[in-house]
C-alpha cells in the first residue's frame, strides 16, 4: 500500500487561500464573541484568535491547527471552522504558528505546544473549561495535533502532559505515517526519512481518545494514513473513532464546516458529538 500521495502543490494551496475568505463570508457573528491576535509567544506568527458564544461559561475548548504543508496558512482563513464550533457550544482557539523556511521540524510543534499551554492557562477567562481541552487539526495541522497528543516531550516542555491535560484528539485528513518523504521541500523541513518525525511512531497505551476523519476522495494526503494510525491505536488498546466520508476530498472535508457545504459530510455533527461524549457535556441541538 502506498504510504502517501503527493502533498499539497502550490495550485492547491492557492485554492485553499481563495476558498477560506468566501466561506468566511457565511459566518454569522451575532451571538459570538471574537477576540483576535492574542499573543501566546513572541513574534507575529505566535498569536491566536478565540471564538466563543457570548454567554460562554465552562464550555469545552478546541485548539484548531490549520494545514498548509507546514509552509503556508493563516488563522484568518479559518473563521468558518471556528465559528461553526462556537455555534455548537465550544470555545475555539485558532493559532498561527511558524512555517518553513522560518523554521523546520520541530519548530511548528514547539509553537503548537506553546499555544496549548496558553489555552490551558487562559481557557476560563474566555468561558472555557481547561479540563475539557481538545486538540484538532487538518492536514499539516492534524500532524501537529497528533504529535502533541502522542509524543509527550512537546507538552512536557511547557509543563503539560497528553494524559491528564488533553481530553481528546481530532485529526482531519492528517499525515501521520508518510515516509518516505516524496519531495525535496519535505526533506528540507523534516530531514531524512526518520521515523522519529512520524506521529504513528509514538502511539502507546493510554493516549488521549481520538476521532480520526478522512475523505475517500483525498488525493493529497492518502486516507491510508488515517487507517494505519487507527489500527495502531486499536492494537495497543487506545480508544479511537474513525469516519471516512465518501463525497469529499482534502479541501472538501474542511470546507464542510461551512454552513452552505455541510451536505458534503457530517463533520460538524461528528466533531460536536465526539467533544460532547468525551468531555461529558450535553451536545447542543
Amino acid at each position: 500500500m502506498r504510504k502517501h500521495n503527493s502533498l499539497p502543490k502550490r495550485r492547491r494551496l492557492r485554492l485553499s487561500r481563495r476558498l477560506g475568505p468566501i466561506l468566511n463570508l457565511m459566518v454569522w457573528r451575532r451571538g459570538l464573541d471574537i477576540t483576535q491576535s492574542v499573543a501566546y509567544g513572541t513574534g507575529a506568527r505566535r498569536t491566536l484568535d478565540i471564538y466563543r458564544p457570548s454567554d460562554a461559561k465552562g464550555l469545552p475548548v478546541v485548539v484548531f491547527f490549520y494545514g498548509g504543508a507546514w509552509r503556508s496558512g493563516s488563522k484568518k482563513i479559518y473563521r468558518f471552522v471556528a465559528g461553526a464550533l462556537a455555534r455548537r457550544g465550544i470555545v475555539a482557539m485558532v493559532p498561527d504558528y511558524r512555517l518553513y523556511p522560518e523554521v523546520r521540524y520541530p519548530g511548528f510543534i514547539e509553537d503548537g505546544a506553546s499555544a496549548v499551554r496558553w489555552a490551558k492557562d487562559n481557557a476560563a477567562r474566555f468561558g472555557g473549561d481547561p479540563d475539557k481541552l481538545f486538540l484538532m487539526g487538518h492536514s499539516a495541522g492534524a500532524y501537529i495535533a497528533a504529535m502533541l497528543a502522542f509524543d509527550s516531550r512537546w507538552l512536557s516542555a511547557v509543563g503539560l502532559a497528553p494524559v491528564g491535560d488533553i481530553a481528546g484528539l481530532i485529526g482531519i485528513s492528517g499525515p501521520y505515517d508518510f515516509l518516505p518523504l516524496p519531495d525535496g521541500t519535505l526533506k528540507a523541513i523534516f530531514g531524512e526519512n526518520d521515523p522519529a518525525t512520524q506521529p504513528i511512531s509514538y502511539v502507546s497505551a493510554g493516549a488521549p481518545t481520538s476521532l480520526l476523519v478522512t475523505g475517500r476522495r483525498d488525493g493529497i494526503v492518502d486516507p491510508g494514513n488515517t487507517a494505519r494510525l487507527a489500527a495502531r491505536l486499536r492494537a495497543v488498546g487506545d480508544a479511537v473513532t474513525v469516519h471516512s466520508y465518501s463525497r469529499v476530498g482534502h479541501l472538501g472535508i474542511i470546507g464542510a464546516f461551512a454552513s452552505a457545504l455541510r451536505f458534503l459530510a457530517p463533520i460538524v455533527d461528528d466533531v460536536t458529538a465526539f467533544v460532547a461524549r468525551t468531555g461529558q457535556v450535553e451536545a447542543p441541538s
